[in-house]
């Protein structure tokens, strides 16, 4: 991986087949700290864009589970 110092603020870029990846979590944090990041984890979007980001990419995704988590945070 490498990184890139925006405003003063390290970033993370990881790199994958010449795909390089820039880390919204580091952006995100550098600019709100981790409130915003756990008060995002917390929003119904976010919460059914990561079933669908897992189910499309985790050939091991735990549909059963994530119901769990969807029913209790949503």
């Amino acid at each position: 991986s490498k990184k890139i110092t925006v405003e003063n603020q390290e970033i993370n870029i990881l790199v994958d087949n010449d795909i390089e990846y820039i880390s919204l979590t580091d952006m995100i944090r550098a600019k709100d700290g981790d409130f915003f990041i756990s008060d995002w984890l917390r929003n119904r979007n976010t919460i059914e864009y990561l079933g669908i980001w897992e189910s499309v990419y985790n050939p091991n995704f735990n549909y059963g589970e994530f119901a769990i988590i969807k029913v209790k945070r949503v």
